[in-house]
């Protein structure tokens, strides 16, 4: 969607305004004109004739919170999600962004198929859909794809996710190319030689159940030779959905390093363990796994301190027929979209584990860092992508009422505390749940 001067001026009045980029926290009026942010004040006047009035007292107003990493599956698997749901989906959830992964069918690897992406995502009118291209011709890692050509069509990064990059020298080159770009190089960070036939975390769970585990050692030894490879050319890497203690602490060393490296932290890493795989539940099945309590409580450390500067959902919609599968064959993923908010806003800010400044911080400033957008701030001539959500509002996660196609989550049935109220991109009103 983009930003229109036809758009109706909106104020949104005496709402808890947090924006972590201007060191904004208490009660401000947001005056938005023509797309764009005109005014943060304690009282805005000169509101102009005609504008739209949103009483925000009592509600928490941010600037649009952004998720860099998504799965909307179109092209090619139309039936687990579209563009168009997707991006309704993530309004729903109070975000104004995603950035899409290229790993549909067939893949996002050329100028051509980064340009669908967009033009679909402006034609939905929900939140913004950006998209990264693929690092290698049809995800193979054998040859580099037209990098330059799909940064020049509008991708904002370039990853295989879902497919590591198991070729070192072609990673270099990946990252001496991203350095003419300015865009970060994002891994699913995973060494398939031992993880291969892996379907869960390896540990006492699956040796109880019986299936085959993936190592710790499968994510860290990729973490590390990103990590390295970043050093070595001075490029950006973004790693994708940490889930290991040594993971973590790798990260944190390279950042003391100066070794330009960002990371994602995903809900279900933070809050779950391969516990919630007991009764071989296919919505407790994703790449990579759920791990131990330790490692849970390394990635929730490493969120906490920054380590992890990213919240991501890494939304992967499914078919309910595909999740119905023997856990061996159910593909690996859940839904986050609709959750994500609620789900960190009363596990982690509620608790007093983070404050409202760093869940934003973490969910909207850090991600348009990463990938070089524009947004997660209110500043003034910004874009005018806001957020307003319920910090009181109880409600009950309910899969069947998803905007999403999709209702793979582990998390249905559960209590949250905190919604979305209204999504606003480019001065719009995109979601409206007031």
């Amino acid at each position: 969607m983009s930003d229109s001067p036809n758009v109706r001026p909106m104020v949104l009045r005496g709402g808890h305004v947090v924006d972590p980029a201007n060191s904004v926290d208490g009660v401000r009026d947001v005056l938005l004109v023509d797309g764009r942010v005109a005014s943060v004040a304690p009282t805005v006047d000169g509101v102009p004739e005609g504008a739209i009035e949103v009483d925000a007292a009592g509600m928490v107003v941010t600037p649009g919170l952004i998720d860099p990493h998504v799965h909307l599956r179109e092209p090619g698997q139309e039936h687990k999600e579209t563009i168009a749901t997707g991006a309704r989906a993530a309004a729903a959830g109070g975000f104004t962004a995603v950035i899409a992964m290229p790993n549909t069918d067939p893949p996002i690897d050329t100028p051509a198929s980064v340009a669908y992406v967009l033009a679909a995502g402006r034609k939905a009118g929900a939140a913004r859909v950006h998209t990264t291209g693929a690092i290698s011709i049809g995800l193979k890692g054998e040859r580099l794809a037209e990098i330059g050509e799909m940064v020049e069509a509008g991708a904002v990064g370039i990853t295989d996710d879902g497919h590591p990059i198991m070729d070192s020298g072609l990673m270099r080159l990946a990252m001496e190319y991203s350095l003419n770009f300015d865009i970060p190089v994002a891994d699913h960070p995973e060494d398939l030689g031992i993880s291969a036939g892996g379907v869960m975390n390896e540990g006492l769970v699956s040796s109880r159940l019986g299936l085959r585990g993936k190592p710790n050692a499968s994510e860290d030894i990729h973490v590390v030779r990103d990590l390295l490879v970043a050093e070595f050319t001075g490029a950006h890497i973004h790693l994708q959905h940490i889930s290991t203690a040594f993971g973590v602490e790798m990260i944190r060393r390279a950042k003391d390093r100066g070794i330009r490296v960002t990371a994602e932290a995903s809900p279900h890493h933070l809050l779950l363990t391969d516990a919630a795989v007991d009764g071989y539940r296919t919505e407790a099945k994703m790449n990579p796994p759920l791990r131990s309590e330790s490692d849970r409580a390394a990635v929730e450390q490493g969120m906490i301190d920054g380590t992890l500067d990213v919240i991501a959902t890494d939304h992967a919609p499914h078919h309910y027929d595909e999740k119905e599968q023997a856990f061996d064959d159910a593909p690996n993923g859940i839904v986050g979209l609709e959750t994500s908010l609620g789900l960190v806003h009363t596990h982690f800010v509620r608790t007093g584990k983070i404050s409202l400044t760093t869940m934003v911080e973490r969910m909207s400033l850090a991600p348009a860092r990463a990938f070089r957008l524009e947004g997660g701030t209110l500043d003034v001539g910004g874009p005018a992508d806001v957020t307003v959500f319920d910090p009181g509002a109880e409600w009950t996660v309910d899969a069947a009422a998803f905007l999403s196609k999709a209702s793979n989550t582990p998390f249905g049935g559960e209590r949250l505390v905190g919604a979305p109220r209204l999504t606003i991109v480019g001065g719009r009103i995109v979601f409206d749940a007031r």
